[in-house]
Formats: C-alpha cells, structure tokens, sequence
C-alpha cells in the first residue's frame, strides 16, 4: 500500500498530523515555562506532554529546567536525519549479523554438487544410544590395540565405576597403558576412585576443570557424549583416523597442562594446590569460585591463599601472580 504523499514537514519526517499540528502550537513558545505554555493552550503541563509524547521521544523537544525547548524546522530535520543515521547503521549491522548467522544454518545441508568432488565415502562411525555402557567400552577394548586415554569430569559419581575398574585394571595388567585427567574436585569428591585406579596402574593428573567426557583407544576409536559435554547419551564412536587423531591432540595438550599428583602412588589422593590457586587467581576468580572449581570449603581456600601470599612474599593477589610467574610456578 502506498503511503500517503506528506502535506508538511512533520508529516513528511513520520509524524501524524496531529503532531504536526501541536508543533506547530509550540515552537513560536520554545524557552517558555512549561506550565506558561500549558496555560496558553487551555491545557495542563501533563496533557501538554502527553501530545508531545512523539517531539520529546526524538529530542525534538525537551524539558530543561521546568522549561520547554523545541526545535526549529531546520533543527528538527537535522536531528531526524542524525536519528535515522543512527537507525539505518544499526539495521546494517544486524542485516550483517543475519547475513553472517546463515552459513551456520546451512551448513549442515551443504552437499557437493554432482561432478564437484568423487569417490564420496561416508565418515566411519556412528551415535548410538542405550546399551551396556560398560560392555560396550569393555568390548570395544578387548577388540582393538593401543592405549587407553580418558577425560573423566564426573564419571566417578556413576554406580559402573567399580565395573569399569575392573575392566581397566585387566587391560593395565596385560601390558597396555592408561591415562586419565580429572578435575581437581574429584581429588576430594573421590579420593577411593582415583586412589583405586592408581592402584591398578592408572596414571592420573589433574586440571581445575574438563571440556568434556572422552574416551580413546589407540589410534582408532574415540568416544564422546553428542554434543561435546557431561551427557551420558546419546554418544558418538568415531573411527574416522583424521578426527580420532585430533582427538587425540586435544588430549595431549591437556595432558601437558595438567599436574601429576604423586601422593596417589602412595596411595593418597592429596595434591599441592599451590598450583591451582595461582592459577585461579590469575584469571581473577574470586574465593567463592575457586571453592566450587577446586571442591574444597571457601575457608581453605582463603587460608591457602594467605599460604601463598607469605610464601611469595606478596602483598596482593596481583603482586603473588607476578612473582608466580617470575619464578616459573605458572
């Protein structure tokens, strides 16, 4: 439908006509007192301000000091052009948010055409749920080679643990390796569990935190939740070499971050957190935060912290990261 061609200029900015008709009441009054212009329409200041409602939207009129400002037609024009400047780059910049959220939707329907690419192989692998998870895992181990590396954020609070131990321990017992990372919560949350996989010949280190379950098997199987995180199900087995090696990578690099904890060998599942709490002070976590990370009481933490700061040396949390990090503890 076409709009209606404007008859002033206020119409011709959007304004109805009625506006139109009270600017052109109060503009010749602009700098006047509010009540003053009030009167002189037979009105009161909140009935006044009410048909302003759309000029003091858009600033082109105000209220300063009980008094009433409106904007000369020049003014006027100028101030909607700057506004619907304004207007138009934030509609660009959306468009270009949508325009950037589309590959995202399609991504998953991109298929090469015919004739662009050949001998097209589906990727090795499948999701799946329900099942046995313990003999499914213990099956797919028995049937494959290699070592065994594990994230394990949470799995201890599942009632297989002591299923799956023994499943590891077998396997640790036939001559292949297990590592494992876990976060530093279980350390407290847990200690048997860790303690009991250390005993079977586990080797265990420990980070503040864990992206993700995870579970590879040499260089040819790497399960994980669908999607990425605690999820029990539904679980992707992935045999494909490519993504089952960059697995594999993640791994590694978590494995060189995390820290050992030697008293499991002992038979204790106790680490120096020294360690941990520099580094969750270097992010600027607060005590509250790092309790829940690190699954010890907020007074430990606090004391822990004040362990730190004499040992260092330092007066604040930002001074003990410096001196931290010029001694190599980071």
């Amino acid at each position: 439908m076409a709009r209606p061609a404007p008859d002033s200029m206020m119409t011709a900015l959007g304004f109805p006509a009625s506006v139109e008709r009270i600017y052109q009441k109060v503009q010749l009054q602009s700098g006047r007192e509010l009540l003053w212009v009030a009167s002189a329409l037979m009105s009161t200041p909140d009935q006044l301000l009410a048909e302003l409602r759309p000029l003091l939207d858009t600033g082109i009129a105000r209220v300063e000091d009980s008094r009433l400002y409106i904007d000369s037609p020049a003014e006027a024009l100028a101030r909607m052009a700057a506004v619907s400047a304004a207007r138009a780059g934030e509609a660009h910049d959306r468009l270009e948010g949508l325009a950037a959220a589309i590959p995202f939707l399609t991504a998953g329907a991109v298929r090469p055409a015919p004739g662009d690419v050949h001998d097209i192989t589906p990727i090795d692998g499948e999701i799946s749920s329900g099942g046995q998870p313990v003999g499914l895992i213990a099956a797919l181990i028995a049937q494959s080679k290699g070592d065994m590396l594990w994230l394990r954020p949470d799995q201890w609070r599942i009632p297989r643990e002591d299923a799956m131990l023994k499943v590891v321990g077998d396997l640790i017992a036939s001559g292949r390796k297990s590592r494992a990372i876990y976060p530093v919560r279980a350390l407290h949350e847990a200690p048997a569990t860790l303690t009991a996989r250390a005993e079977v010949g586990e080797q265990i280190r420990v980070l503040p935190d864990l992206p993700t379950r995870m579970f590879i098997i040499g260089t040819t199987h790497a399960v994980l939740p669908e999607p990425m995180g605690f999820a029990d199900e539904p679980r992707s087995l992935v045999r494909q070499r490519g993504l089952v090696e960059a697995l594999t990578l993640l791994f590694e690099l978590l494995w060189e971050r995390a820290a050992p904890v030697p008293s499991l060998d002992r038979g204790e599942a106790r680490p120096d957190l020294r360690r941990f709490l520099l580094q969750q002070l270097a992010t600027g976590a607060q005590d509250e935060q790092i309790a829940r990370t690190l699954g010890i009481s907020l007074r430990t933490v606090r004391r822990r912290v004040a362990d730190v700061l004499t040992e260092l040396g330092a007066d604040t949390r930002f001074q003990a990261g410096v001196e931290a990090s010029r001694r190599g503890w980071l």
